[in-house]
């Protein structure tokens, strides 16, 4: 779970998610430049990170592959709250996890937390992240 796949970066659209260093982005932007005279078509990506806020801007040509994460988006309970984190157990596995508060939590919704209700959370790579708060 959580892995990768090969996008060829003609097909990319801004909204969607790209690898940039190792870090899933969320794309804000794709300029492409005209085909030099040797050349082929670049073009320059700028994402936001998901999970640290940084943006991120590379170039490529339009032919290349570039690295998409899966992004898994489940729903999950809140079980319990402390200072630093908040523990979740997912609605389907019943897995429980504990997630920093810091980096772990979409900024606006760090404030509408509280134990028992349901939050949507994605996971790719290895790393969690609570995206949005789940109507009942």
């Amino acid at each position: 779970m959580g892995d990768k796949t090969k996008v060829q970066v003609s097909k990319l659209k801004p909204g969607r998610y790209i690898l940039i260093d190792g870090e899933p982005c969320r794309i804000g932007n794709i300029t492409v430049s005209s085909p030099g005279k040797h050349g082929s078509a670049k073009a320059r990506i700028e994402a936001v990170g998901i999970f640290d806020g940084k943006v991120r801007s590379i170039v490529k040509p339009t032919s290349a592959e570039v690295d998409v994460p899966i992004i898994d988006k489940r729903t999950a309970q809140i079980i319990a709250m402390t200072p630093d984190t908040v523990q979740i157990m997912d609605m389907e596995t019943y897995e429980l996890f504990d997630i920093p508060l810091e980096g772990g939590v979409a900024d606006e919704v760090k404030d509408q937390l509280k134990e028992g209700i349901n939050v949507e959370y994605w996971e790719t790579l290895g790393r969690i992240k609570i995206m949005r708060l789940k109507g009942e």
